[in-house]
């Protein structure tokens, strides 16, 4: 079974950083990509960031320049490290792991940005 466990989330000021972290366990066919989105209260899921095998990452416009993903190495783990924050940025966050035909969540990790 495929678990994708994450980690890193917590209470910091505006302006402070924190890194998030996924891990996925299990037996995985072939990630094609891994992400993070996430859901604030009465808000639809939004994608934040996303890595695919082969590097490539895409951002979406209200974190570029402040959050950076990495990772997808053969222990198919990836970070989230997140700069300058903002009350705005108070969330779920949630990993994202995709393999041909299907995709994987994980829990979800509180992040909350004081102002």
């Amino acid at each position: 079974q495929v678990q994708l466990v994450e980690s890193g989330g917590g209470l910091v000021q505006a302006g402070g950083s924190l890194r998030l972290s996924c891990a996925v366990s299990g037996s995985i066919f072939k990630i094609n990509a891994m992400g993070w989105y996430r859901q604030a209260p009465g808000k639809q899921r939004e994608l934040v960031a996303r890595i695919s095998s082969g590097g490539t990452t895409n951002y979406a416009d209200f974190v570029k320049g402040r959050f950076t993903i990495s990772g997808i190495n053969a222990k198919n783990t990836v970070y989230l490290q997140m700069i300058s924050l903002t009350p705005e940025d108070t969330a779920v966050y949630y990993c994202n792991a995709q393999e041909p035909g299907t995709q994987y969540w994980g829990q979800g990790t509180q992040v909350t940005v004081s102002s």
